[in-house]
């Protein structure tokens, strides 16, 4: 029976971080045991609370220095101080130095399983599921290959048999020339949990972008994971095979069906996503942004629609049907629905980033309610001075976006 360095082994939280929906495993947990998480439970916004954790850290007198001269059973290298430290906390059965070791990784993680899954919400799931399985598969981890290889392994597994339960996770038709199909489970990604010291393959702004994840998500979930890990993070074909647990032609002819698949979705993209790439705004996105919000905020549909490209793509995940092919037809949707007449004629909007895309968060002010509420987010992709794709998504519900609820 394993004896606990903490009465808790914190390994992140759901819901209010200091409420007692906290996923922990207790004292009486067995190894290897399945602990329960309520089907109503999230992982918070700030992922792990950190100042609750380094408290039990500390009190069980952990720390993070590697054991000197630690080496795998495989060959005589010496291991990473990651790996040895690891090593070191499984046989010491020191929970506290386990979950400090894979609590940092946890921001990639979340990034790495959004692009699988397209849904904010599924990859706190599933990173919080990496987290549940690495605890309960710990005593496998031989150090052959590096701790953070090991947990998206770990995760990258974990979001296929999320997809191959989920027949409600796939692109569906829309119906309209020239779309194929809308990602109707789409949720945007807020930039603020995005990793503080990214490396550029993690979260390179064209590997982030909307476009980019909805063209992901029409791959098969395999060829998906095998895109994602060779393209975008890197990996050789012998890497990713053996996290897939394929043969290296199969890695290899998989990607080459991606990429054909890649290519019909982003015509115009390169899809040499691991090159160099700026994360920050331009001018000509920052003054687009402020004339969108000028136009809002002045009910100025002339203005608005000066801004759009005659092609303009335009969509609402979650909401069927939604996707329009140009701006008229944009337009004609938007003031069918009210757009700048009573009750939906007072508006505040703030600039923020979303997908590192330039994004305008949108407060409307009904007659009867003193403050501006928070009603939906706006993201832009813009091309030569003109928003070429807008996508809505309602923020009514999403706290984890980090903006206000209401304005004054």
């Amino acid at each position: 029976m394993l004896m606990w360095a903490l009465d808790e082994v914190f390994i992140g939280y759901r819901g209010d971080p200091t409420s007692a929906s906290r996923v922990c495993l207790p004292r009486s947990a067995s190894p290897g045991s399945t602990l329960p998480i309520r089907s109503d439970e999230r992982l918070g916004v700030s992922g792990f609370y950190r100042s609750e954790f380094f408290r039990h850290v500390v009190a069980s007198g952990s720390s993070l220095e590697p054991v000197e001269g630690l080496k795998t059973m495989t060959d005589a290298r010496r291991l990473g101080a990651d790996e040895a430290t690891f090593i070191a906390a499984v046989r010491a059965e020191d929970s506290g130095r386990f979950a400090l070791l894979t609590e940092r990784h946890r921001r990639e993680l979340q990034v790495h399983c959004y692009r699988m899954l397209a849904n904010y919400a599924d990859a706190q799931d599933m990173t919080q599921e990496t987290f549940l399985r690495a605890w309960n598969k710990r005593e496998s981890f031989q150090g052959r290959a590096a701790l953070r290889t090991w947990l998206y392994r770990i995760a990258t597994n974990a979001c296929l048999d999320f997809l191959e339960k989920r027949n409600d996770r796939t692109p569906v038709p829309s119906g309209l020339p020239g779309s194929d199909s809308e990602v109707l489970y789409l949720q945007p990604y807020p930039d603020r949990m995005l990793p503080e010291d990214p490396q550029e393959s993690v979260v390179a702004r064209e590997t982030i972008e909307l476009a980019f994840i909805v063209a992901v998500q029409h791959l098969p979930p395999r060829q998906r994971a095998v895109f994602i890990l060779r393209d975008v993070l890197g990996w050789p074909a012998s890497k990713a095979s053996d996290a897939l647990e394929l043969t290296v032609a199969s890695v290899t002819s998989a990607l080459q069906r991606a990429r054909v698949t890649m290519r019909e979705q982003l015509p115009e993209r390169r899809l040499d996503w691991r090159s160099p790439a700026t994360h920050e705004l331009s001018d000509d996105e920052r003054g687009v942004v402020k004339s969108y919000i000028d136009a809002h905020e002045r009910n100025d549909l002339d203005a608005l629609t000066a801004l759009l490209r005659d092609d303009l793509r335009f969509a609402m995940p979650a909401e069927p049907g939604t996707s329009v092919m140009t701006a008229d037809d944009a337009m004609d949707g938007w003031v069918s629905n009210g757009l700048f007449k009573p009750g939906y004629d007072d508006w505040r909007c703030v600039t923020t980033t979303i997908n590192r895309m330039p994004a305008a968060a949108l407060y409307l002010r009904t007659p009867d309610d003193p403050q501006y509420r928070l009603f939906t987010v706006a993201v832009l992709h813009i091309v030569d001075g003109k928003i070429a794709e807008l996508t809505g998504f309602d923020a009514t519900d999403k706290p984890w976006l980090g903006l206000p609820p209401a304005l004054s």
